[in-house]
């Protein structure tokens, strides 16, 4: 028996399943392989199912879409300010470095 791969990226899981996929393996052979190799709990066999029917349907990107919603307030220039503070004030506390940065919305 293989060791199992603790943590893996859900595309790497997503590439494990296009590529059983293509070798003509059922779903449920699928999600038995994906067990064996990432731990019982690694995905459903139900997601292994809806995966199998998006590469079916002609999906070749095993990566998240894009979505909608609230953009992240982090900014290269907000780290650059937060690296900057941090190695102003070598000794501070996570109240006095807020002080110092600008108020985020």
């Amino acid at each position: 028996m293989c060791a199992a791969i603790e943590n893996p990226a859900k595309c790497e899981v997503r590439g494990v399943i296009r590529f059983l996929w293509a070798k003509k393996l059922s779903a449920a052979d699928i999600h038995r392989e994906l067990c064996a190799v990432y731990g019982a709990n690694i995905i459903s066999e139900g997601v292994v199912r809806q995966w199998v029917r998006f590469f079916k349907d002609g999906r070749t990107n095993i990566h998240d879409e894009s979505r909608s919603g609230r953009r992240s307030v982090v900014s290269a220039d907000l780290i650059k300010e937060i690296d900057e503070k941090i190695r102003l004030l070598r000794n501070f506390t996570i109240s006095q470095l807020s002080e110092h940065l600008p108020n985020i919305p």
